[in-house]
């Protein structure tokens, strides 16, 4: 009898990252198949409350197979102020959508999305100067990287 896990795990799969903000989430998508993530833009949010109208909107057009979704996690492991928000937020994905939601650790995530940003418009490959909104969907691309890099595993 095959082994679901390892065959679920070799189908080709789309996946959405979602970095999880009070005022914006960023998105990206990504395939197993590739292995390679971009950045889509953000949606939205009201403390933490996402514009589900626009969220759908990304669903619709990218037809995912699973979410990434970035939990945040302080420097030495323990639960940030938000990790219960974002838990939340993962709750009402699954509930709305029936998508596997896959939590990956974003410590230093932002930060990376910021250092990719400066040193592109160094290169001169980006004029304009790097803004808050610039840096969520890279964030989420950040995080769809490491998952894949990581084996790209299902719950």
């Amino acid at each position: 009898m095959p082994d679901t896990q390892t065959k679920a795990t070799s189908a080709p799969q789309l996946a959405l990252a979602l970095d999880f903000g009070l005022k914006r989430i960023g998105v990206a998508s990504g395939h197993t198949l590739t292995g390679s993530a971009q950045p889509l833009g953000t949606v939205r949010a009201d403390q933490g409350q996402p514009d589900w109208r626009e969220l759908e909107r990304y669903l619709h057009q990218w037809k995912p197979d699973l979410l990434i979704v970035g939990i945040p996690y302080n420097m030495d492991g323990t639960e940030s102020p938000l990790t219960a928000r974002v838990r939340e937020f993962c709750a009402e994905l699954t509930a709305k959508y029936a998508l596997p939601v896959i939590l990956v650790d974003e410590r230093l995530s932002s930060r990376e999305a910021e250092d990719r940003l400066r040193a592109s418009r160094a290169s001169g490959e980006r004029r304009r100067k790097v803004r808050h909104e610039d840096v969520d969907p890279i964030a989420a691309c950040v995080l769809l990287e490491q998952w894949l890099r990581q084996g790209a595993r299902l719950p």
